[in-house]
């Protein structure tokens, strides 16, 4: 997907969230979303949102962990990657993220480990995180 696309996503979880503000999925898209475009403070509270609707949700933690890569806050990535991947320990994208921060931290057996073993899942994974503006 292009830019254009996520903020034309973003709109419509605007409208879907305006109908209804209790709506947890539709508040973890539009993170997602605004992650992806870099308006990381609005995706950030959007996926606290959501959190708070829907406690300990799956993919709101991978949203959150990817908003907190993004904001080049580690630590916390790390945390919401690792409370994700008790759900599925082989989410290729959280093991990902998680990696990728981990080698941020100064981790990088750990986070070679962690992309070692989303590669072996998704040989593709590296390339998306890219398109999602994370190396």
């Amino acid at each position: 997907l292009n830019k254009g696309e996520y903020d034309h996503a973003i709109q419509d979880f605007d409208q879907a969230i305006k109908l209804n503000p209790n709506h947890a999925n539709a508040l973890n898209s539009r993170c997602w979303a605004r992650a992806v475009v870099g308006q990381l403070e609005q995706a950030l509270d959007d996926c606290n949102e959501s959190l708070r609707l829907k406690p300990n949700d799956a993919n709101t933690l991978d949203s959150r962990g990817f908003t907190y890569l993004k904001l080049g806050q580690f630590d916390n990535a790390i945390a919401d990657y690792d409370a994700r991947l008790r759900f599925q320990p082989n989410k290729t994208f959280s093991l990902y993220g998680r990696g990728v921060a981990k080698q941020k931290k100064g981790n990088g057996a750990g986070g070679d480990a962690d992309i070692a073993s989303a590669k072996a899942i998704d040989t593709e994974i590296a390339e998306r995180f890219e398109g999602y503006g994370v190396k």
